[in-house]
């Protein structure tokens, strides 16, 4: 070793030979496409529906085939307008709209983003001039650009929207809230999003047809259409309520929040500033729980409207008024349900997932350390990609858990990876690894959910984040997603 080495010169492989050996590597490990059952294409025209995956909460049972229009006293739409990707048919504009007399109330959660897009910006300052909350007759949604990094032109682009719609509606300009999604940096096609605004409004109707047009509408690399409704009890006096959500996400990824929009329409009648807190808190425990592949989108918007006045024939009988009234706790569980469904299938059509994966934390301090031990967990790409690879290396849930920022004393951790107990009282545990590794395979096969289940302490606080394994596909359709 004293004497000198010889001089060697390496060469890099090329592109195209790493792609190759990608590929080559990605036929020898199951993808979705080969063991799942047949899902939709990015930018089918018509792609099938999520599964139901709204949790149970009491006095709640889940609306089938439900959707933003199963709450009564509001109608939705969809149509094809011409923004996305030359000769693509799949629809692109979606509107959902309040048909009671007077406006909804709206409360919204955006992206944390320094760079939110223009219809973010212009959300927030219509809700935020009002203490989080504003009357809304409409929300209006285009996919195929997403209006974000678009400078002084995007705020123009978005007023010029909010207008057309106001004028097709009838309404104020302040009651009409906008979304967008799609390419970052990119205008939108003016052209052909104003002309389409009127005759997506055209097509409004209160029916499930219109409900799931508007949910195929918002879509991009999605491939499945995302809704869900449920129906809730508050009790004597009050009656049913119906809740219904439709969202879309399914790249870029990350609290707080996703690159995923949502809307929700609930026909509860609810004193406003109530209602605000309502949906943070629901937003709080599901899309700020939601990751995907770790970027915070610059358009994350969730909208969420309520009635504003009691109409006879819709929602409940009386206002919901107090926030620890048996009524409010009723609403909140169902709300906050319906919330977690809905970004539980943002994670599960996470773009080449194979698997959902839930990490439950408990006995932590606060609810809050609890979430965010489980969102360093989900979000972890060492432990999705064992996840992937049907690998139980449970070091990396204790390793993401460690460095998630909470205290904790280690040898109170607990760990199972779904019925296999891996760690107790900080201690590891034998286990079965070919069981364990089975468990991983059997949820990916029927594209299932894989359940983490971790404890930190005898604390009363308890948290739940949602994700998805990592897989070569992903690194795929976001290396090419523009070319």
């Amino acid at each position: 070793l004293d004497q000198p080495m010889a001089a060697s010169v390496h060469h890099p492989p090329s592109h195209a030979r790493l792609k190759g050996a990608a590929r080559a590597r990605r036929a020898r490990v199951p993808s979705r496409t080969r063991l799942l059952p047949p899902l939709g294409a990015i930018g089918d025209v018509n792609p099938p529906p999520a599964p139901n995956l709204v949790p149970d909460a009491p006095y709640t049972k889940v609306v089938e085939n439900g959707g933003v229009c199963t709450p009564r006293g509001f109608a939705a739409a969809g149509i094809c307008a011409g923004l996305r990707a030359s000769g693509s048919e799949r629809r692109d504009v979606a509107v959902v709209a309040a048909t009671t007399d007077e406006p909804a109330t709206a409360a919204g959660v955006f992206t944390l983003n320094r760079v939110a897009a223009a219809p973010v910006q212009y959300d927030r300052a219509i809700l935020d001039a009002n203490d989080g909350v504003a009357p809304c007759r409409a929300v209006v949604i285009n996919a195929g650009q997403a209006n974000a990094a678009t400078g002084s032109q995007g705020d123009e682009d978005t007023k010029a929207c909010v207008q057309t719609a106001a004028t097709a509606l009838g309404c104020s300009d302040s009651e009409v809230l906008v979304m967008s999604t799609g390419v970052i940096g990119k205008r939108m096609k003016m052209e052909n999003l104003l002309p389409g605004i009127p005759k997506v409004i055209h097509e409004l109707a209160e029916n499930d047809e219109s409900g799931m047009n508007a949910a195929v509408a918002i879509t991009t690399t999605d491939t499945v259409y995302k809704q869900a409704a449920v129906e809730v009890d508050l009790g004597e006096g009050f009656g049913a309520v119906r809740i219904g959500g439709t969202c879309k996400g399914s790249g870029m990824i990350h609290p707080n929040m996703a690159t995923m929009l949502g809307v929700i329409t609930c026909d509860a009648v609810v004193e406003p500033t109530l209602w605000r807190d309502m949906v943070r808190a629901a937003c709080d425990a599901s899309f700020n729980q939601v990751t995907v592949d770790g970027d915070t989108s610059t358009n994350d918007t969730v909208i969420a409207l309520c009635h504003s006045v009691n109409t006879p024939g819709i929602g409940a009988d009386a206002h919901v008024t107090t926030a620890n009234s048996e009524q409010a706790v009723r609403l909140q569980a169902a709300l906050t349900a319906l919330a977690q469904g809905l970004s539980k299938s943002i994670a599960w059509d996470g773009e080449g997932a194979t698997c959902l994966m839930q990490v439950n934390v408990s006995g932590a301090s606060t609810d809050s350390d609890a979430r965010t031990i489980a969102r360093s967990v989900a979000a972890s790409s060492l432990f999705k990609a064992a996840v992937f690879g049907r690998d139980p290396n449970w070091g990396r849930i204790a390793c993401a858990a460690g460095y998630a920022g909470v205290e904790f004393d280690q040898s109170a951790l607990r760990i199972s990876l779904g019925p296999h107990a891996l760690m107790e009282a900080g201690q590891p545990l034998e286990f079965d690894e070919k069981a364990a590794s089975g468990y991983l395979k059997a949820a990916g096969d029927v594209r299932g959910t894989v359940v983490v289940d971790i404890s930190v302490g005898s604390g009363q606080g308890s948290g739940v984040a949602f994700g998805c394994d990592l897989s070569y596909d992903y690194v795929e359709i976001n290396a090419e997603y523009t070319t």
